[in-house]
């Protein structure tokens, strides 16, 4: 699902010619990414960084992008019942994240999903911690951060407070709304 989001939201904003381009350049001769299949990671990474050169715009910008609109468009779609049923609020959808990836794999039993967990959690702010044996996702989950806020139509801000590229073993988010 994740290389037909990246397409979708590719083609949305600027055609399907840009990403032709964006996929030649990638070196990427999958002709329809099938939602279910799973692909390797350095596809995602190479459409990544093609679409970085091709767009003019930084790898982090185009991920968090990304992340946003993997929340508001891939999720609602794909996952519409599930999201619903995980909170009616941001803190409550936050909360529950750590569980989230845990009923994704119950339909995706070959998917390596991300493992959350939750600290210092308080009435408008918690820390989220993401651990990935991915690396340099970390302006995706920003971007997932701010479609959820967007998603339950609530300001938030996302401050990360330790990270993987500076020494540390996960990435961890201060979120406040």
């Amino acid at each position: 699902m994740v290389n037909k989001a990246i397409e979708d939201m590719v083609v949305a904003r600027h055609g399907p010619d840009c990403w032709q381009t964006i996929k030649q350049k990638a070196g990427v001769d999958v002709e329809v990414f099938i939602g279910n299949e799973g692909y390797p990671d350095s596809i995602t990474y190479s459409l990544v960084a093609a679409a970085s050169e091709t767009l003019a715009l930084p790898a982090d910008q185009i991920l968090r992008a990304f992340g946003e609109h993997w929340v508001l468009e891939t999720a609602q779609k794909g996952y519409g019942p599930m999201m619903r049923a995980a909170g009616s609020t941001l803190g409550e959808f936050l909360a529950y994240l750590p569980h989230f990836h845990d009923r994704v794999a119950l339909i995706y039993p070959r998917l390596e999903p991300p493992h959350f967990t939750i600290t210092d959690q308080r009435e408008n702010s918690l820390v989220l911690h993401y651990h990935s044996h991915r690396p340099g996702l970390t302006p995706f989950v920003e971007g997932l951060i701010q479609g959820l806020a967007k998603m339950f139509s609530t300001p938030a801000s996302v401050s990360l407070v330790s990270s993987r590229a500076g020494g540390d073993d996960h990435d961890a988010f201060l979120v406040r709304w």
